[in-house]
């Protein structure tokens, strides 16, 4: 049987001092980790329903609401969009179903070809350059438009590695706005060439 969200909470204020605060994992080993200096954890909330997601059950989805406008490569089932400007990494892509559906509400069909068509964002972001590893993520706490992220990390930058890369993307500068312009038009030729 599952532990309940009662349970896990519970277990977790056995475990943390009298703020409420759970001990900090050995940050100091983790030479990825991007901050230095004082860091205590938040005191964990008590059990509650989670916030709507943007978009929930259809409506204002901001994804439909867009369509292709943004788009940098699509087919009938699919669409390549960036972030809405340049962000700390090279290059940021989404990948979206053009239907409105969460993971779980994927049609088989989509299914079958969700596997390869991550492969193939995957190899274009990579194929950008100077590009180490590409992370590929999916939380969708934010939005229920299904969307996986695609996070170009530089070659030759080790601290940007692992999970930490979502956040080095926030505190890096931004690519310059050539630069980010001439990597997804690399994106989406690589993506083209594979139609």
């Amino acid at each position: 049987m599952a532990e309940s969200a009662e349970e896990l909470y519970r277990r977790a204020l056995a475990a943390a001092d009298e703020d409420g605060r759970l001990p900090i994992p050995p940050l100091d080993d983790w030479e990825t980790f991007p901050f230095e200096g004082e860091i205590r954890t938040r005191p964990l909330r008590p059990p509650a329903d989670d916030p709507p997601r943007q978009g929930e059950g259809g409506v204002d989805c901001s994804r439909c609401a867009t369509g292709d406008a943004d788009a940098i490569w699509s087919d009938e089932h699919w669409l390549v969009a960036p972030l809405p400007r340049p962000s700390g990494l090279p290059v940021v892509v989404l990948l979206y179903p053009r239907v409105h559906c969460d993971l779980e509400g994927l049609e088989s069909e989509r299914q079958a070809e969700l596997g390869p068509l991550i492969v193939r964002v995957e190899r274009a972001v990579h194929g950008v350059g100077e590009i180490e590893r590409v992370h590929v993520g999916r939380w969708g706490d934010g939005s229920e438009h299904l969307h996986f992220w695609f996070m170009g990390r530089p070659a030759r930058l080790p601290q940007l590695r692992m999970s930490f890369a979502a956040i080095w993307d926030d505190i890096l500068p931004p690519v310059p706005e050539e630069l980010w312009r001439a990597n997804l038009a690399a994106v989406a030729r690589a993506l083209a060439a594979g139609d």
